[in-house]
């Protein structure tokens, strides 16, 4: 029975660490931006330059980073309240992600670290190998009806409506295109398959190692 919780807890955590660090990449990974600004015309649909808008830009995400700033002022993006509003909810969740990654990791190391003594590191294999499955398939269909999929993930993360933001009062929307936050969820997507694929192949060898001492 004790192994059973262990081995499920220790799972629980290993997805968690997987899912929170893919999403703290994603969030932090300023190069796609960058990239989106030119491959998305977003400096010449607002008429600002692209130095301008990383600018803003980057005083947004340190404000969603960081506990210690309490207040988005963005210079050449003005915000209503309802906007301050949806970016404060989205700073929580950011927030809760990096406290899920720490919790998690800390979980994942002790329960890697019991696979380790126990010799039952090949115990991962089907976890990573049934865990690759996954974001294929979401990538799959974020193609086929991403405008569906990011309208319930707002519903499932906000009871409220703060997030349809009005461009004459909240520009900084024009800015953030869907398209972007459609490669964002791709990026995203991609870090988790990567970091399934290299677990898999890292318990594949352990597998192999379990099942020749069998023989």
């Amino acid at each position: 029975m004790k192994s059973t919780v262990i081995y499920l807890l220790g799972f629980f955590c290993l997805f968690f660490f997987i899912l929170s660090v893919s999403i703290a990449i994603t969030i932090n990974f300023t190069p796609l931006y960058t990239f989106d600004i030119t491959y998305l015309n977003i400096a010449d649909e607002i008429g600002m330059t692209k130095e301008v808008i990383l600018k803003n830009y980057g005083v947004l995400i340190n404000y969603l980073n960081f506990p210690w700033i309490t207040e988005l002022k963005m210079s050449d993006f003005p915000s209503s309240e309802k906007g301050l509003f949806h970016f404060f909810e989205v700073k929580k969740l950011f927030l809760l992600d990096y406290v899920t990654l720490v919790i998690s990791g800390i979980g994942s190391i002790l329960f890697l670290n019991y696979l380790k003594i126990k010799k039952g590191m090949w115990k991962l294999v089907r976890f990573f190998q049934w865990g690759s499955i996954i974001p294929p398939l979401l990538i799959v269909t974020l193609f086929i009806n991403f405008d569906t999929l990011f309208v319930l993930f707002h519903k499932i993360f906000f009871n409220n409506d703060a997030w349809l933001f009005n461009p004459s009062t909240d520009p900084i929307i024009l800015a953030l295109p869907e398209a972007f936050f459609m490669h964002s969820f791709i990026l995203a997507f991609g870090v988790i398959e990567f970091l399934f694929i290299i677990g898999y192949f890292i318990s594949k060898k352990q597998w192999v190692k379990y099942e020749k001492k069998t023989l």
